[in-house]
């Protein structure tokens, strides 16, 4: 009898856990090469903008990388939805490696900044991606355990980026911090040819979004630009930044318009009727402000407030994965065993908000041990939140949206990523330069100025001097902390609006998802009613399927 059903509608061919494991560890590969770029800087950053002179110009070699990442995570998802995601891995490891050899034979900050723009452009993918993957082939009641693991990547690369940071800047050369990229790009390359293999698609011609993919880019750039520029490059009166705000309302607006006609839109408008991906991104944004603002200034903090080496600036971030990673995990698991997550989140931004407060109180007379339980309970917060939101959207839409919808809940995480090291950054730039014009350390003209003030540097003036710009950089950064408390607890607020609707445990491309109908419309009412997850009730096991 001949097999009527749509190819689309039907489940990919089974694979067993070996399979599964082969292709996790490819995408494990991907996501630490990404993570571990975004961290591996914090602690050589104060060596590069000295040797480059360029403190004025620190935050961009963070922003430059998170601004082009995010603008390409749209741009991944719904083009991996509509022609598969391998062929984009390929594509986006190999910009990620060419951004790397660029960043690595810089000799001026403006090398260096495209090279990590060019990073970016593939990093997006790498990411996106990599969760993309791991929803076709794993169902959601199982995949908390490997949306767990994943969060502990970002863990690991949190210490290990910075104390290879460290190593790279006091051995080798500040430049192995690119270099080390082209071994491990070749290395998740190899993973991602070798081991995913995807299920045959539909060979009509994609309609690509183009006009949602150049205006979603000129909101998102003109966005970065004024926080970035406000308040210290520019005034925030000014027609610079003035005319960049109007230019993102615009943009924006446009956007929406064009979303709302296109035939394959990048960022549905769908979407944000979905209740549980609306909170659930919002909160993602304010968590990534907290997150990414921390990570990329608290290095450069140990160095010149704690005066240590690079090397042991890396070190004292093990705290925060050491209870990151393990937090990750077990929420994870608890989460494949039970069905429950709404929970975790809620834990995650209060203790979110705790660590930041924590953070914002630090003096450069307090003993470093203290510094580093604070920075272990702001990694335990993110260990709670920060996955679990992402299974929540995977859990709320049909699997041949969750490339589409996952990258857009990333999208505004970055966004918030973005606002985190750009708003963080400027101020505690602007701060800083202030305090040191204002303060005036004896000894530090012969340097150059601020912009050439490196932790060797600093450690050759008299204590005095010493004394005054260990104070500044401590009196620069940690008001910022505080200010983003009140953002954690927001957070905290919209997750308690998320509804819980139970994990689904099949693999099924076009099956609704709970409260999502198969076309992608919002019903009014989820289905819950018989009190089991969806598909559990026709008798029959799914497993899990490479596509």
């Amino acid at each position: 009898m001949t097999d009527t059903t749509p190819a689309r509608a039907r489940t990919a061919p089974a694979t067993d856990r070996r399979g599964i494991l082969l292709v996790f560890v490819g995408l494990m590969t991907a996501m630490l090469l990404s993570a571990l770029d975004q961290t591996i800087f914090s602690t050589a950053l104060p060596t590069i903008v000295g040797d480059l002179d360029g403190v004025d110009h620190m935050l961009w070699v963070t922003t430059a990388y998170i601004l082009a990442a995010t603008i390409m995570m749209p741009v991944y998802g719904k083009v991996g939805d509509l022609i598969g995601r391998k062929p984009l891995f390929m594509i986006a490891i190999g910009l990620f490696m060419l951004g790397s050899v660029v960043g690595a034979l810089s000799t001026g900050m403006t090398e260096l900044i495209v090279g990590r723009a060019i990073q970016g452009l593939g990093g997006g993918g790498l990411m996106i991606l990599s969760q993309a993957v791991i929803a076709d082939i794993v169902p959601a009641r199982e995949r908390g355990k490997y949306m767990g693991l994943m969060g502990g990547v970002f863990a690991l690369a949190s210490v290990v980026g910075p104390l290879l940071g460290g190593w790279f800047t006091e051995s080798i050369g500040w430049q192995w911090c690119m270099w080390i990229n082209v071994p491990l790009g070749l290395i998740a390359m190899a993973s991602v040819a070798i081991f995913l293999h995807p299920a045959p698609r539909d060979r009509a011609k994609p309609r690509l979004d183009v006009a949602g993919m150049a205006l979603i880019a000129i909101a998102s750039a003109s966005l970065v630009l004024f926080t970035s520029w406000g308040g210290g490059t520019y005034e925030w009166t000014s027609p610079m930044i003035l005319g960049l705000i109007a230019l993102t309302l615009a943009a924006g607006a446009a956007f929406v318009a064009v979303e709302l006609r296109a035939a394959e839109p990048i960022m549905p408008m769908t979407l944000f009727k979905e209740r549980n991906f609306t909170l659930t991104t919002a909160a993602g944004l304010l968590t990534g402000i907290a997150m990414f603002g921390t990570l990329a200034y608290m290095p450069t903090y140990l160095q010149m407030v704690a005066q240590v080496d690079a090397t042991t600036a890396g070190l004292l971030m093990i705290p925060m994965m050491g209870a990151m990673l393990p937090t990750s995990i077990i929420v994870g698991r608890a989460v494949s065993r039970t069905g429950r997550y709404k929970v975790y989140p809620l834990v995650g931004a209060s203790v979110i908000a705790v660590g930041m407060f924590l953070l914002s109180t630090m003096s450069y007379s307090q003993p470093v041990w203290v510094t580093c339980v604070y920075l272990a309970v702001f990694g335990m917060g993110l260990g709670f939140a920060m996955q679990t939101l992402v299974l929540i959207v995977q859990n709320t839409f049909p699997l041949t949206m969750v490339g589409t919808a996952t990258a857009a809940n990333n999208y505004f995480r970055q966004i918030g990523a973005s606002l985190g090291a750009a708003v963080v950054g400027s101020i505690f730039t602007n701060n800083l330069i202030a305090l040191l014009a204002e303060r005036a350390p004896e000894g530090a003209a012969s340097l150059g100025g601020a912009n050439s003030l490196t932790p060797e540097a600093v450690q050759q003036l008299p204590q005095q001097a010493q004394d005054v710009i260990v104070s500044s950089y401590n009196d620069a950064l940690t008001p910022v902390f505080l200010y983003i408390v009140p953002l954690a607890l927001l957070a905290l607020v919209l997750l308690m609006f998320v509804k819980e609707v139970p994990l689904r445990t099949t693999l099924e491309r076009d099956a609704a998802a709970p409260g999502v109908d198969a076309d992608g419309s919002m019903p009014l009412v989820a289905d819950e009613a018989a009190g089991e997850a969806p598909g559990a009730g026709d008798g029959e096991r799914r497993e899990p399927s490479l596509v």
